[in-house]
């Protein structure tokens, strides 16, 4: 039953998350789940104690705003924490965007905090 419930509520918030963007804490599962959907996602690799990924979010949480990036999910992955997500995406920098479309990477920028150059790298998502 409590496997019914856990299951229940990630549909529901995979459903909820399609119907409007969301800048949420990234998971393996949901970040699996989206690209076997070919849904585009955007991956922000995160680091608390940095000042330009404080930037990035608060451009991104902007961004989520207009309908254009409604539908569009961000994940926000901990640089210190999800070393295995590092590592198979070579990522060696926080502050890094990988942009997904149809579950292959098509972009990635990292260190980029202006709100024009963001929202061209979101755009390739679409």
């Amino acid at each position: 039953m409590l496997k019914f419930l856990q299951r229940s509520l990630l549909i529901f918030a995979m459903a909820i998350s399609s119907a409007f963007a969301a800048y949420v804490p990234y998971k393996q599962v949901d970040f699996d789940q989206l690209l076997k959907q070919d849904k585009p996602v955007v991956l922000h690799v995160f680091a608390s104690w940095c000042p330009v990924c404080r930037a990035q979010k608060d451009v991104l949480e902007k961004l989520m705003l207009i309908p254009e990036f409604k539908n569009l999910p961000v994940l926000q992955a901990d640089f210190d924490t999800e070393n295995a997500l590092l590592k198979k995406y070579k990522v060696h920098n926080q502050s890094t965007f990988i942009v997904f479309k149809n579950g292959k990477e098509v972009t990635r920028s990292t260190g980029q905090t202006d709100k024009d150059a963001i929202a061209d790298l979101l755009r390739k998502s679409l």
